[in-house]
């Protein structure tokens, strides 16, 4: 872990995203969106399909930037950053991609020690016991040299996560860490954020939907809807939010302010009119 983050005192900002509009192709992402991650504490960024969740981990690593607003990790502005400067800040991050994005002709250990192997210089007997630490953590050390195919769901995920820990990085982001799993694998996944948070005193991001999973990880949470925060505090405080969006989203309500229809013409005359 880097001296930047031993240092920094606890509930100290690490991400700070204030007033920052982002537009895909003329279409409003963001407007105004505001949004803190204190280190030491698992961060929630829920919202229905569509609302920006993934993007917003795109503009946090440098990957967009945004039109107006700033976007500062550790304090320094992501969008300023000279390419040497944005590369050593992702080697500070950790990324569980939604799908594992394993490397398939690699086998469990030599994905987990991929990026040592690139970003280090390590010999290989320090490697061996970075990767078999991290495979223990994930309960995983037995399956070192089983290939991507062989594994379920879960266990792809939690290779996944060793991956995204075995350079200790200071910021360990999760992108829909729970799409797809069984309820006991899901299971595991939550127990294994709130651990590796613990364990290792870093700053957790966890973006999904799933409310029941971050209600019991997450120490804050922001909902977006609209480009903006439309409610953050606890996921109990968001419980007993009346705001009409909080409410749809928190009980999974079909009806509500977020519809069904994406934005279109009148139906009727849309029908009756003549193909083009």
């Amino acid at each position: 872990m880097s001296d930047l983050a031993t240092n920094t005192p606890p509930d100290e900002a690490v991400i700070e995203v204030r007033d920052v509009r982002y537009a895909i192709g003329g279409r409003t992402i963001f407007d105004g969106l505001d949004i803190i991650a204190r280190r030491g504490r698992i961060t929630a960024f829920m919202g229905p399909s569509g609302t920006g969740k993934t993007t917003l981990l795109r503009l946090i690593t440098g990957m967009a930037h945004a039109e107006r607003g700033s976007v500062r990790v550790f304090g320094d502005e992501v969008s300023t950053m000279r390419s040497q400067e944005l590369f050593a800040l992702r080697r500070r991050m950790g990324m569980l991609f939604q799908n594992g994005a394993l490397l398939t002709d690699l086998d469990v250990y030599e994905n987990v020690a991929f990026p040592l192997r690139a970003h280090t210089k390590l010999p290989e007997s320090l490697i061996r016991q970075l990767v078999l630490t991290k495979l223990h953590a994930v309960g995983l050390r037995g399956a070192a040299r089983l290939m991507p195919v062989e594994l379920s769901g879960g266990m792809a995920r939690r290779v996944a996560l060793a991956r995204a820990i075995v350079m200790d990085p200071d910021i360990l982001i999760y992108d829909e860490p729970f799409v797809g799993l069984d309820p006991i694998s899901m299971g595991v996944i939550c127990r294994l954020i709130k651990q590796m948070n613990e364990a290792l005193g870093i700053t957790s991001i966890v973006v999904s939907h799933d409310v029941q999973e971050l209600s019991e990880i997450a120490h804050d949470s922001f909902l977006l809807s609209g480009g903006k925060v439309v409610a953050k505090g606890t996921p109990d405080e968001l419980r007993r939010s009346d705001l009409p969006e909080v409410r749809q989203f928190m009980g999974g309500l079909a009806d509500g302010p977020v519809t069904f229809h994406y934005p279109a013409p009148d139906y009727a005359k849309q029908l009756l009119e003549e193909a083009p």
